[in-house]
């Protein structure tokens, strides 16, 4: 890492296309409609600015935050979600499903008398 705290990879990846981290191709297109074609433009770019684009709300600039991450990039202003508690995660299914149908079979006895 450098002074910048930078690593090099994520340096070349700053004056890359907005393509080359993962977004969807409408999320793309969206930015590059707004003149923002490099990675390093989109970290500029204020949240405010981001949701101010014509059909990209919450949900896409969350879409586009969490692809920063997972290059090591923080946008200013995004807070990753947290993680539900424990008690949350091992809660029992809404649905059980049922037991298996066995048909119960009837045991006859016969009628006839043993044989000596």
């Amino acid at each position: 890492m450098s002074k910048d705290g930078l690593t090099p990879a994520q340096r070349l990846l700053l004056d890359e296309s907005v393509n080359e981290i993962g977004l969807p191709v409408r999320t793309t297109n969206h930015l590059e409609e707004r003149g923002i074609f490099t990675v390093r433009e989109l970290l500029n770019s204020s949240r405010e600015d981001l949701l101010s684009i014509s059909n990209f709300g919450d949900k896409t600039l969350d879409e586009v935050y969490k692809k920063l991450a997972e290059h090591g990039f923080v946008a200013p202003g995004y807070q990753p979600p947290t993680p539900p508690p424990e008690a949350a995660k091992h809660k029992k299914p809404a649905f059980k499903m049922p037991a298996p149908y066995r048909p119960q079979v009837r045991q006859f006895r016969s009628q006839r008398k043993p044989k000596e």
